[in-house]
């Protein structure tokens, strides 16, 4: 790995793997409403709106984990 860059990233995460998915799950049911509320209003269907709200967010939350977990390691403005 380059030597400017090592010191930006680390092999050891800042937090448990248990907060970030924590965090994750909350954050995932939050963007679970907004999403379903949004879709209601688009397309004034309760079941439409709940399928693409659990449809998102299930793809959504992978994701997030994922992110979440490498911005663990960037040791950079901690």
């Amino acid at each position: 790995m380059n030597t400017g860059l090592r010191r930006y990233v680390t092999r050891y995460p800042n937090q448990l793997r248990s907060r970030a998915v924590v965090k994750t799950l909350c954050y995932r049911v939050f963007m679970l409403v907004v999403t379903v509320g949004v879709a209601l209003l688009i397309t004034g269907n309760t079941t439409d709106a709940v399928s693409i709200g659990v449809a998102t967010n299930v793809v959504k939350t992978g994701t997030y984990y994922c992110y979440e977990r490498l911005w663990d390691r960037i040791a950079w403005g901690v």
